[in-house]
């Protein structure tokens, strides 16, 4: 199938939405988690149960999305409209505090702070409702139908960079933000950037003319069928790399910032700094890569991947103890490492499943690739990570007013050994990917 050039709508829409959506997904990934610790009396099992509930909301949601974009035959509207709402989600957040519970309902500070939590969880659960309807299902449709095998590798490295953009924006920058303006106006700021970029789709996105109404809601579990799973084996194949992967990336993200400031002691600046400089370069190498991609064997290209990510989590957790200065160059290079394979594998297996996936039943897929994609790594991922959190039992240098809702622990270097050896895996899936591919090319 060759749908010709990806014209310069498309284009602009790509990037509009590929980025808003990974900045609003990056904020709730990393900043929200900071967010709680910071506001709230610190507590990692909320966090943890927070990233959970999340990724069970965004991959019900993805089913049902998906699928009724494909039945009304328009991903346009899923897409405007959700990211209008979306913003208005994110831009409540920054207004939760234990104080305003505190006068609403008359509590005390540490049943206050429980409520609040419970209130930010359930929050963070509407948001992800609208944002998953919006990008992970209607948006991640849209680039599938508007995207041919000539052209999807390189507009995958694209978008591929998209997270690592967002990551350098949120941690390079929203930290310091939140430290002058306080996370009210950081909120508000972003729920207005996010429902503007909806008004511009309603006038801008245009839906694939090849996409037609089709199917009904009974396909929400049309990905599940043993029936696909045969015909299509090179895209599950696929999904088991990206469950491995994302895994392992669920072990350590939702703590490294927290654990860059309270073990490593590193400042606002500093890490951001040592972050966003990671993320920067490992964003241009990897568009340097993908876009000679297709000169080299994928398969090839897979196993540097995982190897270079693996090696990358690896060098973060010997990236300790050696003096502050020297802690801040050795993890910045480790995590440079780390992110050029993150990245590099994300760019492959993206597209890898939009070249298997069938015609005309890309919105029906979402929700099986949020499955291996979200939900498992989200709910497996942290449980390990805030595991070893506490069997390490590393202690807070400062625990403020220890009570109910206070956890005594901060993150432990060893969630990157255990995302290391995770991320190592996926190099046993490699030739069964290889294998199917081969017979479906034939």
């Amino acid at each position: 199938m060759n749908k010709g050039a990806f014209s310069k709508n498309n284009w602009f829409v790509l990037i509009l939405f590929g980025i808003i959506g990974q900045i609003a997904w990056a904020v709730e990934n990393m900043c929200f988690n900071l967010f709680i610790f910071e506001t709230f009396p610190p507590n990692l099992e909320a966090i943890t149960l927070m990233v959970q509930l999340s990724g069970v909301v965004a991959t019900v949601v993805t089913l049902v999305a998906g699928t009724l974009s494909d039945r009304i035959g328009s991903r346009r509207k899923f897409i405007s409209i959700g990211y209008i709402i979306w913003g208005f989600t994110v831009a409540i957040f920054g207004f939760i505090s234990p104080e305003l519970f505190e006068k609403l309902f008359s509590l005390d500070s540490a049943r206050a702070a429980a409520v609040g939590i419970v209130v930010i969880i359930a929050g963070d659960c509407v948001m992800t409702l609208f944002g998953s309807t919006a990008n992970d299902a209607a948006f991640n449709a849209w680039v599938t139908d508007n995207t041919d095998n000539e052209n999807r590798t390189k507009i995958e490295g694209v978008l591929s960079t998209f997270p690592l953009v967002a990551m350098l924006i949120v941690a390079g920058g929203f930290g310091i933000i939140a430290s002058i303006t306080g996370y009210s106006l950081l909120f508000l700021g972003l729920g207005i950037v996010i429902s503007a970029s909806g008004v511009i789709g309603l006038f801008v996105v245009k839906d694939s003319p090849d996409l037609c109404p089709s199917g009904s809601m009974k396909d929400i579990f049309y990905g599940f069928s043993p029936k696909r799973v045969v015909e299509n084996k090179p895209f599950y194949v696929c999904l088991l790399i990206v469950v491995i992967y994302g895994i392992a990336c669920q072990i350590f993200l939702p703590y490294m910032i927290i654990y860059m400031r309270e073990y490593l002691g590193f400042t606002d600046i500093e890490y951001s700094v040592v972050f966003g400089g990671a993320i920067a370069l490992g964003a241009v190498i990897n568009i340097l890569v993908t876009r000679i991609a297709e000169r080299f064997n994928k398969i090839t290209l897979y196993y540097v991947a995982a190897s270079v990510m693996a090696a990358g989590l690896l060098a973060m957790y010997f990236s300790k103890g050696m003096g502050k200065t020297l802690d801040l160059v050795c993890f910045g290079i480790a995590g440079l490492v780390m992110i050029t394979g993150y990245i590099l594998v994300a760019a492959l297996t993206g597209s890898t499943l939009r070249d298997y996936t069938p015609d005309g039943v890309a919105g029906k897929l979402q929700g099986v690739r949020m499955v291996f994609s979200v939900l498992i790594p989200m709910l497996i991922g942290p449980f390990i990570g805030n595991s070893i959190n506490k069997a390490m039992n590393i202690p807070m240098k400062e625990t403020a007013g220890a009570d109910l809702m206070t956890t005594s622990y901060v993150p432990a270097p060893e969630i990157f050994l255990a995302a290391a050896m995770c991320s190592a895996i996926m190099l046993a899936l490699i030739p069964l990917l290889s294998h199917f591919t081969k017979k479906a090319d034939k």
